[in-house]
């Protein structure tokens, strides 16, 4: 196949490339720059620029697969690639769901308000830029020609924001002997999938022309397994010790990601159910899952060979985790 892939330096957009170079297909990768897989073309382009893909609409692809989060760059690939392409593959995000959706939703819950704008203003609006970019996929290809991924939290070697990888490196790394401190979270669901399963099965769907739209998010468990598959893939002897949710808000720990957070935590119950949607659909479609503590483990081998001597990129530092067991222990009186 001749494949188009708008992306392919990024974590998941490179893992795209390389998996379609690998499996034999002709990739050209649309990027800013030009650290691409090894194998693939590389046309370099600013998709700021009104023009910048109408080169690309000389010739004829066989599926385009895009993994961009502003409206304005999609409307304007659509528009200029859709005389050209067979098929347009979206990768969006479960995020496009209003944030009360029942766990297991399926395809069909209740989606965020579209973002107008071609470019957004802040975090806050990804969701409904994704929205809008879902809308001009299917109204420029119509769903017999697009096929719109909806992914959950992405997991696996090289996650660039450590919110998946931080788990493993703590248990593996306990800032106090024997002991790592978690959210009491017990009903809290996890969901993480692979970034390897992800991109394969991405592939894959270009090569079966598949349509439609899917949630692909992983199994999802309560949190207390996904840390013990964590301690599994660390083979850590450190034991969880958990914390209040109030107590960890009130001492300044934040939720889901970033510096001095507890990542994949959310204290509002709220949003347990747009984080783990239906994968019934993605599933019949070939999607399937490596275990858990393989994707921790493979994360952890990844992250330490970085060389950097530490985690930095989501959850606490371990003068944090002391002081916060510290501060735990003696009001238990431990």
């Amino acid at each position: 196949m001749k494949l188009l892939v708008l992306g392919g330096t990024g974590w998941l957009g490179r893992e795209i490339a390389a998996r379609a170079v690998g499996d034999g297909h002709h990739v050209t990768c649309v990027a800013r720059r030009s650290r691409v897989p090894s194998g693939a073309a590389s046309f370099r382009a600013n998709r700021d620029d009104d023009a910048a893909l109408l080169p690309l609409a000389a010739e004829r692809w066989d599926a385009v697969i895009d993994v961009a989060r502003e409206p304005g760059h999609v409307r304007r690939a659509v528009r200029d690639l859709a005389p050209v392409a067979s098929r347009y593959l979206f990768v969006s995000t479960v995020s496009v769901y209003a944030p009360h959706a029942s766990p297991g939703a399926d395809e069909s819950a209740e989606r965020v308000p579209p973002l107008e704008a071609d470019t957004m203003s802040g975090p806050e609006e990804y969701g409904p830029a994704k929205v809008a970019c879902e809308d001009a996929v299917l109204a420029g290809f119509g769903p017999e020609r697009s096929c719109i991924v909806r992914p959950g939290l992405i997991a696996g070697p090289g996650d660039p924001t450590g919110r998946t990888d931080y788990w493993p490196w703590r248990f593996a790394h306990p800032a106090r002997p024997g002991e790592v401190l978690v959210p009491d979270a017990p009903e809290l669901p996890a969901a993480v999938i692979d970034v390897r399963d992800l991109a394969g099965w991405i592939v894959g769907c270009a090569e079966r022309q598949t349509s439609g739209i899917f949630n692909a998010a992983g199994p999802s468990a309560p949190f207390p397994d996904h840390l013990e598959s964590a301690r599994q893939a660390a083979a850590s002897d450190a034991a969880p010790v958990a914390a209040p949710e109030d107590w960890l808000l009130a001492r300044g720990v934040g939720e889901w990601a970033g510096p001095r957070s507890m990542p994949l935590w959310f204290a509002d119950h709220s949003m347990y159910g747009s984080r783990t949607p239906s994968t019934e659909r993605a599933r019949a479609a070939g999607l399937s899952f490596r275990p858990l503590p393989q994707t921790l483990r493979d994360s952890l081998r990844w992250l330490e060979a970085q060389g950097d001597g530490g985690h930095s990129g989501a959850g606490l530092t371990d003068a944090d985790e002391r002081e916060l067991l510290a501060l735990l222990a003696g009001q238990a009186g431990r």
